[in-house]
């Protein structure tokens, strides 16, 4: 397991230890962190079996944790002043907590999975914010599972403890995620993004610049070429009304593409097996509408792949302009953008020295994703939320992250 020592996070280690000492009268045993995740690219790709881009940002969830004699749990959580007690044996939904079914759902995951566990005392805190697309849920699920992890000795691998906390989220807390959340947040590596086939869930790191020279333990020609950059994270505050409905209506234009195009192509499983080449050969038999949907999700799944190649080439100026036709691809054909997210990312390519912008996320709301270089983040932090506020009137949340670990336990050292 992966032992982590990052400054802020080690300081707010400390802070949550101290409040575990108010509640629980002694000492955790171990303190887990998992972090948030933005998506650099790769939208709306997942539930079509494609290809996705995400890293692990330095906004994270800590758990600390102690054994218990009994078969009970007990859960503070410090950012809410919330508690909760359960039966580990009798996990249950609980309607007055329901911010607890996270934890209960890991919990109840991981013993369904054959793990044993006993009765605990846990402590929780998170920077990561609710409501903003940084997934927020998936880095309390994997902080919860890895202190288990850690605190019942279970033999189970990052990817399976990924799938588990998924599982708790689909059939526990009832929120039909992909897979995509749960992984990056237990397998992000400091300074990479994380390339994951979400048929096979095959992944691979892929360096981008961050705290340090991109590439730099990795690709010679990566730092020649990258320079010092950083994520920069904007929310536009707007609450994502329509999502729910519009999202379940994208899918099934999805669905309807691929039924469509299977009188063609009858081999395919999903959008992620058609190209450019066959939707151009044979899109003229899809209403207009399911032809954009598809053609967004399949050439989407190429930007993810050309992304990969020019980050792996140290090639930032051409995964920036990925971005871009990401995000038009997302207004355009998927129409998923609202007018507030297009002023973002519009500000954005007024700023010198931002490499790539677009939104992130479902859509109808929510963030947008900034590859910026170092120089031009204050800049960036100046304009983009002056031209935001003069054009919308609502005040933004701007977000200056670096690309870090995963999943592991916070290290004292």
């Amino acid at each position: 397991m992966t032992n982590v020592d990052l400054d802020p996070s080690t300081e707010r280690a400390r802070r949550l230890c101290e409040a575990f000492r108010r509640e629980y009268g002694g000492e955790p045993e171990v303190v887990a962190r998992a972090p948030g995740r933005v998506n650099l690219i790769g939208e709306h790709t997942d539930y079509n079996d494609g290809f996705v881009l995400p890293v692990a940002i330095d906004l994270d969830v800590l758990v600390a944790m102690r054994r218990r004699p009994d078969r009970r749990a007990r859960i503070l959580a410090v950012n809410f002043g919330r508690r909760t007690e359960f039966p580990i044996d009798d996990i249950r939904h609980q309607p007055g907590e329901r911010w607890s079914h996270y934890e209960r759902g890991v919990a109840l995951m991981l013993q369904r999975g054959g793990y044993r566990l006993g009765g605990f005392e846990a402590a929780l805190s998170g920077n990561v914010p609710s409501g903003a697309g940084l997934s927020s849920s998936a880095a309390v699920e994997v902080a919860t599972g890895t202190a288990l992890k850690a605190l019942f000795d279970l033999d189970i691998e990052p990817v399976q403890l990924a799938l588990l906390c998924q599982k708790a989220e689909n059939e526990f807390v009832g929120v039909n995620s992909g897979i995509m959340d749960q992984t990056i947040s237990a397998l992000g590596r400091r300074d990479n993004a994380l390339f994951l086939d979400c048929r096979s869930l095959e992944t691979r790191h892929v360096p981008i610049g961050g705290s340090r020279v991109a590439g730099q333990e990795t690709s010679e020609h990566a730092t020649e070429a990258a320079g010092d950059v950083q994520i920069v994270v904007a929310d536009t505050a707007v609450k994502r009304g329509l999502v729910d409905s519009e999202y379940n209506r994208r899918r099934a234009e999805c669905e309807e593409a691929l039924r469509l195009l299977r009188r063609h192509l009858p081999e395919i499983k999903a959008l992620r097996d058609v190209s450019s080449d066959d939707l151009a050969r044979y899109g003229g038999d899809l209403p207009e509408v399911v032809r954009r949907r598809a053609r967004h999700v399949v050439t989407e799944d190429e930007r993810v792949l050309a992304s990969v190649e020019a980050l792996s080439a140290g090639d930032l100026a051409r995964f920036g302009r990925l971005m871009y036709e990401s995000h038009a691809s997302l207004h355009d054909d998927y129409e998923v953008t609202v007018p507030q997210l297009d002023v973002m990312v519009a500000a954005a390519r007024e700023v010198p020295g931002v490499l790539g912008s677009r939104m992130t996320g479902a859509g109808f709301g929510g963030c947008t994703v900034s590859l910026v270089q170092a120089g031009a983040v204050n800049e960036f932090v100046k304009h983009v939320p002056a031209r935001y506020r003069a054009q919308t009137n609502v005040e933004p949340r701007i977000y200056v992250c670096r690309a870090v670990d995963g999943a592991g336990l916070v290290d004292f050292g």
